[in-house]
This record gives C-alpha cells, structure tokens and sequence, in this order.
C-alpha cells in the first residue's frame, strides 16, 4: 500500500460526500436498497470505534419529486424548494432507519453558506457537529434546500462537503459519484483513462472536465467535485473521488478513484468559508495604493483607500474588493453598513474620531476578516 493510502486508512475523522444520482432511482425517489448500501459500508468503518464519520447527503430535492408528482427536477426555485421541504424529512428518515439496523443515531444539520460565512455562525456549526460526533451520533449534513436561493445552485453539495471537512478538522474526504474517479476524457469514449493520483493543479492542467451530471436528478458534475477536492487539498485534507460502489474499498485505503494529495495548509476556519462560501453583498473599489496594502502588505483596509462603494450591506456582510480596472483582489466582512460608507472614503480614521467620534477610528475591513483571492 501507498504512503498517500496508508493516510487513508489511518484517518480517524472522515466527511463522506454522496450525489443524488447514488441514492435515488432515475425517476426521483429513494433508492432504500442504495441507501442501505451506503449505510452498511459507513456503519462498518466506524463499527471500532476509531473513526469518526461525518456524511453530507444530496438527495433531498431529488427524494422529494416523486410524492409531488414532478418527472424531473424543476427549474424554478419554489418547486425546487417545496420538493426539498418534502425530501429533506424522507431524506433523513430513511438514514435514520437504516442507521438503526447498526444502533447508529443520526443528527440532522442544515446549513446554507450565511450560516456558515459568520464568524459566530461557523462557531456555532462546529460545535454542533462536534458535540454529535462526541456523543457517538453520525450527522447528516445538507444544504437548507428549502430556504436557500444562491445556495439553492452551490454545487450539489460538493463545495459544502469541502467546506464542512475543513471546519470539522477532517483527516481524510471522500467523494463519491456514479463514476469511478477522473478521467483524462469522456470515460464512455474509448482510449481515455482513469487518473490515479493527483498532486496539485499541474497534473490536471491538460483535462477538460464537464460540467454536467448524466443522471439528470442532482446539479453538480466533475467540475464540481474536481473543484471541491482542491478546495479540500489546498486546506491540507486529501481527498479520494470514487463511486458510491467503491466506498469500502476507498475507506479501506484500497487503490480506487482518483487520489488527491493534500497541497497546501490549514487556513483559518472563517477564512476559508469568506473566499469559498459568502456571497458578497456588494463591493468596495480601491485606489492602487490600497490594492498594494492589501495584496502585499497584508494590511487591513482603511477608510482613506476606498474610492467607491457599491450595493446594500450591513456591518458583518461580505463584499468584494475591486481595483481600479474592476478586477476582484479581496473578500472580506465589513464593518460599515452601505449607507455609512461613502461619508468616510479618501480619509484617515483619526480625521473621522475627531469629527464623528471614536467609534470610526477603525478598519473598514480588519486584515483578520480578509482574504485575497486567487488569480
């Protein structure tokens, strides 16, 4: 065995991703057998005792069409939410029933990414699913379907996954899919092969990975689940992408699917969540000088940088920062509502205390709550 799978085999707190298309028939609905499946090769790798075992599930829009009477996934966002309302509740069910078969208590979380995009709310999710896994339960993760919007269309739940490995502090992520791992092209053309082991972006560079999944009842495909493991990687958690056919044998270390080596550090749990998850809710502009504090400087953002203000937020909301020629360098949660802002750009915060009080003698963004962004 491998080095990089011997890792597997020693990781003790594991995030398991599933897609709609493993747990559902064709036509919508639960596939209790899939579903069984899944839930005995889960049950057995925590059956010792040593692993931790959290599993964030798709499937509750997709359960949810059948009882409404709806042939496809809709596109609309009401129906897509009713039949989340109706699939979350037999989603989780049907886990907590066949969890029982092994004397296993399942928890439910939801989460959508303004959950999850706060510092107090990310707090507040880690020690949920920190307290289920202490307690011996096995949460069941999924996106608040029937409440989101944007998130309504987050990747079918892959970036969650990512996400939700980070602030758990997993060892290892495994995504399973209805194709056995990436390929170097189409896998239903012949000549095109499975790609072992990826060590960062270079060894992928050359792979066009489509967006779309073949079994027509979840939103995400390779795309997503490509860039789910290297959100994953870059945190410092490998992940292992295989079918939901193959998951003993990847939980087990085996040589299936596609191995992505761990590339990068663990980063600030909020962070992480800023750059991956938040939506901003508008953007500041800055002038070149501020640009350079930011990006190179490491330096928080002040009143005197900023030389436009766009959208509607409040104090504590994500937004964008820009240059000059539009190009976005930052994300960060301000500390000034919309409205406050453009009485105070292009000037120093000991001008402002002495004219509006102490109070504006700080940061439009605090260094601690920014994150540059890539490219």
């Amino acid at each position: 065995m491998s080095a990089a799978r011997q890792g597997v085999v020693d990781a003790r707190r594991i995030v398991v991703k599933v897609g709609s298309s493993s747990l559902t028939t064709a036509a919508g609905g639960l596939d209790a057998d899939r579903v069984d499946a899944l839930v005995d090769v889960l049950a057995k790798a925590r059956s010792g005792g040593e692993k931790e075992i959290v599993l964030v599930s798709s499937g509750a829009i997709a359960a949810g069409l059948a009882p409404l009477g709806l042939r496809r996934r809709p596109t609309d966002l009401a129906r897509q939410q009713a039949a989340a309302s109706v699939g979350q509740g037999l989603l989780v069910a049907r886990y907590t029933a066949s969890f029982a078969r092994y004397g296993v208590r399942v928890g439910q979380v939801l989460l959508t990414t303004d959950d999850t995009s706060r510092r107090a709310h990310y707090r507040n999710a880690y020690r949920t699913l920190d307290q289920l896994l202490a307690m011996g339960a096995l949460p069941v993760v999924n996106e608040n379907d029937t409440v989101a919007t944007d998130e309504i269309r987050f990747g079918d739940n892959d970036r969650l996954a990512a996400l939700v490995a980070h602030l758990v502090r997993a060892d290892l992520l495994v995504l399973l899919s209805d194709v056995d791992g990436l390929y170097d092209g189409d896998p239903s053309l012949p000549g095109t092969s499975r790609i072992d082991e990826v060590r960062g972006p270079q060894d992928i560079a050359h792979v066009s990975i489509g967006s779309a999944g073949k079994a027509g009842v979840g939103t995400g495909g390779m795309v997503t689940k490509v860039e789910a493991a290297r959100i994953a990687a870059a945190a410092g958690i490998p992940v292992v992408l295989t079918s939901a056919s193959h998951a003993a044998d990847a939980l087990a270390g085996r040589e299936t699917g596609t191995h992505f080596h761990a590339t990068g550090r663990r980063s600030a749990d909020r962070l992480l969540w800023l750059q991956h998850a938040s939506t901003p809710q508008g953007h500041l502009v800055l002038d070149e000088g501020a640009v350079r504090a930011v990006t190179e400087r490491g330096s928080s953002l002040l009143p005197a940088g900023i030389a436009a203000v766009e959208g509607d937020f409040t104090a504590g909301d994500p937004v964008e920062l820009r240059a000059p020629d539009g190009r976005a360098v930052a994300r960060g949660l301000v500390n000034f509502d919309a409205k406050e802002l453009p009485r105070l750009l292009g000037r120093s915060t000991r001008e402002l205390a002495r004219e509006l009080g102490p109070e504006y003698e700080r940061e439009v963004i605090h260094r601690d709550d920014l994150v540059l962004l890539q490219g």
